[in-house]
């Protein structure tokens, strides 16, 4: 889209001219010009924005507390979230006033920075290509990784469930060729309004899983004594990976909202974003708190497996999130493809696109299953690649374009420029979690294969 524009706007304006406030941008408003083939309601919005960000990471919030102490762990925790939804309100916001400045309907997220960086001060333009490569093989790195990484939970869970159940003594590839089955219809749903009903049944899934936990953690009094209330300072990076890790979902933000009935929605209040930020941190904050009130030092990283394996109803836990984790590959699976279905098209004569696709999204599933097959250590490397792009990609990114964006803006950082400032403090948050995931990861390769 940006790239047949070249140094243009739509408009024919030349990028010398420039608006010089926010004022004097043109009274083009793009939801008005969206034409979107099946749009998302603003519900289904919703559930995908929690499909997007609730996972199995709400199961390792009492592990995350266990190292940041209970009342660290509250406070911790919600300032993530409000970080996060910080970012995520930077990176749509100026998505929207790109689209504005562009005279396009919508951008995508490397679309988005690429305009940004084109059209920012004069030393980034010649990086504008640069950004949104990056940003579109980032995606395409985590997302077609993090299907072999969940891959392998699911068979991982299978196998402990299953083999417990039954007496069998199947190894974890068995499970993950059966896994790879229903995932070959799941991953060829292209639309994402079809795939509502597969989020929902995630989301609802993982909300089962999630009453069943706290059944099991509140069915006897729970005793707050030792439980450490601050952390250790030695904790502190695994506290902020943990929850960092676990909330992040930039990647299906921007294509979620291109997709939507009535994108104003998005970021009103209360809109789309301000409720599931809310409904995640309530959900993470007292599945952290009182998982590790129950259990104390002795909480796993996964909160099922200090269920016990004596009962059916505690093994059903493990099964409902690996189920819910199958359920939700599909729209793991939109973003990556998306992106590369916009590079790999022209090569293809338009009446075999219908095949073309299938036989690319088949492929990939293929590969991924063989990966998964033949390196059941994978997760380790994954965590690496996940760590750098993911705290890059959901913290340094958006507020790096809201920077870029505004700085040749006379007037677009406030009084005192104080909103500079607030973008430096969270670009030095974001430098922080990024070393840090990347020391515990390349931590985690060393002990295996050290």
């Amino acid at each position: 889209m940006i790239e047949e524009m070249e140094l243009k706007t739509t408009s024919g304006r030349n990028e010398s001219v420039l608006p010089t406030t926010m004022d004097d941008e043109d009274h083009y408003e793009p939801f008005r010009h969206r034409r979107v083939k099946k749009p998302s309601s603003t519900s289904g919005t919703i559930i995908h924005m929690l499909k997007g960000s609730l996972g199995t990471g709400i199961l390792a919030m009492p592990s995350a507390f266990r190292n940041g102490g209970l009342v660290f762990g509250l406070l911790g925790t919600t300032l993530v979230g409000v970080i996060y939804a910080h970012c995520v309100y930077l990176l749509v916001s100026t998505s929207q006033k790109s689209s504005k400045r562009m005279r396009v309907p919508q951008l995508g997220f490397s679309e988005t920075a690429q305009s940004v960086f084109r059209y920012g001060p004069h030393g980034t333009r010649r990086f504008a290509n640069v950004a949104k490569a990056y940003i579109d093989y980032s995606l395409l790195i985590v997302s077609f990784f993090s299907v072999c990484v969940y891959l392998i939970f699911i068979s991982t869970t299978l196998r402990g469930v299953i083999n417990s159940l039954t007496g069998l003594t199947w190894d974890t590839r068995i499970y993950i060729l059966l896994t790879a089955v229903p995932l070959i219809f799941v991953t060829q749903v292209r639309d994402l309004r079809y795939l509502v009903p597969f989020s929902a049944l995630a989301n609802t899934l993982i909300l089962v899983t999630f009453c069943i936990t706290l059944y099991y953690i509140f069915r006897e009094p729970i005793d707050l004594s030792g439980r450490q209330l601050f952390p250790e300072i030695t904790a502190l990076p695994s506290f902020f990976g943990t929850v960092v890790y676990a909330v992040e979902g930039i990647g299906v933000v921007l294509p979620v909202e291109n997709k939507m009935k009535h994108p104003e929605h998005f970021l009103a209040c209360p809109g789309v974003l301000g409720t599931v930020i809310t409904f995640i941190m309530l959900l993470y904050n007292v599945t952290g708190f009182f998982g590790y009130a129950r259990y104390g030092a002795s909480t796993e990283a996964n909160v099922t497996a200090n269920l016990g394996s004596d009962e059916v109803l505690a093994l059903s836990t493990q099964l409902l999130a690996a189920l819910a984790i199958l359920f939700t590959l599909g729209i793991y699976y939109y973003v990556p493809m998306d992106i590369l279905w916009r590079k790999v098209k022209h090569y293809f004569v338009p009446e075999r696109h219908n095949m073309a696709q299938i036989a690319i999204r088949f492929g990939i599933l293929l590969a991924m299953t063989a990966l998964a097959l033949g390196v059941p250590e994978l997760e380790p490397f994954i965590g690496l690649v996940g760590s750098i792009c993911s705290a890059t990609l959901g913290l340094l990114t958006p507020i790096m374009l809201d920077t870029v964006y505004r700085w040749p803006v006379e007037g677009s950082f406030g009084c005192y420029r104080w909103r500079l400032v607030k973008n430096c403090l969270l670009l030095a948050f974001g430098v922080f979690i990024l070393i840090v995931g990347t020391y515990f990861s390349i931590k985690d390769i060393v002990s295996i294969y050290g």
